[in-house]
């Protein structure tokens, strides 16, 4: 068997790169075994332009949503998750804390990029990003289309997810640090899934340390399709609890042990809200994540 790294996933089909550089297409072996964009995986080869991948390495993070029916893998062994937003199209204020839950609950660090700061709109969209900002997140403005070295500072070095729903300028990101090689994928996708709206690919591409030299595989950035749902239905309660911030320090804070931060006298989220020092939206957040994870049976919560 031989080592490979997976570049290229859509359903139980892959694209892996070997050692030397060479590209194979692959199935995984038995419906159990999913693989996903980022992994290390090992393969026999069927003929030499085809494989299967046999067995996944050990995993450093695993980046998916969920709800009752299903999960969906998105990226494996990433170091961090970058939220794309824009002003226009507004983008979704819960999508963006979903991503942030997830990063946080599944130990990856996630980083915002504010794109398309060139639109007059994009004023207000800092100012609503600034309390994100004032929890520790970091907001990178930048531009896809005139200025994306903000953003391509960050992804040095890192191995990363975009993730970001449709129209918010992911792929003219990508066109911008990846060139010729993004462009022509993307050509394949819309052939591969002629008549519909949005990709199924998701795809992991080098990044050169300078712009003209050669990709030495310690920054890559993986694509995901444009996301519309995100389900966080592989945490418990307490790991969505724990992963929002600003209200991690008060947990265990409250009269009750078991309190839900609805309605419940002296509960110290609440309280946070009604004084000021934290955000009523996070909290209903919070609670709506809570209460769907607990009302699906199908995952083992801690």
């Amino acid at each position: 068997m031989e080592q490979a790294l997976v570049i290229e996933t859509q359903r139980r089909h892959a694209t892996v790169k070997l050692s030397d550089g060479r590209r194979l297409k692959c199935v995984t072996k038995g419906r159990q075994l999913q693989a996903a964009c980022g992994d290390l995986v090992q393969i026999t080869l069927t003929n030499e332009h085809e494989g299967v991948i046999e067995k996944l390495g050990e995993r450093t993070s695993l980046f998916y949503r969920s709800d009752e029916f299903k999960e969906k893998l998105v990226a494996a062994n990433v170091s961090q998750v970058a939220c794309i937003v824009a002003p226009l199209p507004a983008y979704s204020d819960e999508l963006l804390n979903r991503w942030l839950v997830c990063a946080r609950a599944s130990g990856v660090k996630a980083i915002i990029g504010l794109n398309k700061i060139d639109l007059v709109e994009a004023a207000a969209t800092a100012n609503a990003l600034a309390l994100y900002r004032e929890m520790g997140f970091d907001v990178i403005p930048f531009s896809a289309k005139f200025n994306f070295q903000p953003m391509r500072e960050r992804l040095l070095g890192e191995k990363t997810v975009l993730i970001g729903q449709s129209g918010m300028g992911k792929s003219k990101l990508l066109n911008a640090l990846v060139g010729e090689e993004a462009q022509h994928t993307q050509e394949i996708s819309q052939a591969l899934d002629s008549g519909k709206h949005t990709t199924t690919f998701t795809r992991l591409f080098e990044i050169a340390p300078e712009p003209t030299s050669v990709p030495d595989g310690n920054s890559w950035v993986i694509d995901s399709p444009g996301m519309q749902v995100f389900g966080l239905a592989h945490f418990s309660r307490t790991e969505i609890e724990r992963a929002f911030p600003d209200f991690a320090p008060l947990l265990g804070k409250c009269r009750f042990r078991d309190c839900k931060h609805l309605h419940e006298p002296n509960c110290a989220l609440l309280d946070a809200v009604s004084s000021g020092k934290a955000s009523a939206d996070r909290l209903s957040y919070l609670r709506k994540f809570c209460a769907e994870t607990e009302a699906i049976p199908h995952y083992s919560k801690n």
